[in-house]
């Protein structure tokens, strides 16, 4: 009898040491796929919302202390949201194409610009505004020679 129940208490310790294994091995692995879940979601936080009012596009561009890859940045943004220029009225040029003249005579005047960032711009803007390329290509050429070298 002594021989029976060693085997039964020996038969339910490797019972009760599978079951630990099984929990001490396969439980973290859900628990670490719970906390990379977490991870995902905290990182998946949604970006700043980019403020694409013209206006405020403008003044980024004639900040004259930042870099040339913010620059650029802001440029690309110009074309993407504001880059078509209103038709023209008449032979006239719509009242807001002053506003792309500025942006013109900012990167021209600009210190940390050059030359691709100027012709990556202007050859965007004379691509979406076809009748506009003789007005935009003097514009260019005033914002130019405006750079007093």
């Amino acid at each position: 009898m002594d021989i029976i129940f060693l085997t039964k208490i020996a038969l339910s310790l490797t019972a009760i040491l599978f079951v630990l294994i099984y929990f001490l091995f396969i439980k973290p692995s859900a628990e670490e796929k719970k906390k990379k879940e977490k991870k995902k979601k905290k990182v998946s936080k949604p970006k700043k919302k980019i403020d694409t009012d013209l206006k405020h596009l403008i003044s980024i561009v004639k900040d004259k202390t930042i870099t040339s890859k913010t620059l650029k940045e802001t440029l690309e943004l110009i074309i993407k949201y504001h880059g078509t220029i209103p038709n023209k009225i008449g032979s006239n040029n719509h009242p807001n194409f002053v506003m792309y003249e500025d942006v013109i005579f900012a990167i021209c005047r600009h210190p940390n610009t050059n030359s691709t960032i100027i012709t990556q711009f202007i050859s965007s803007l004379e691509k979406k505004n076809e009748n506009y390329k003789p007005q935009i290509n003097d514009a260019l050429t005033r914002g130019l020679n405006s750079r007093g070298f």
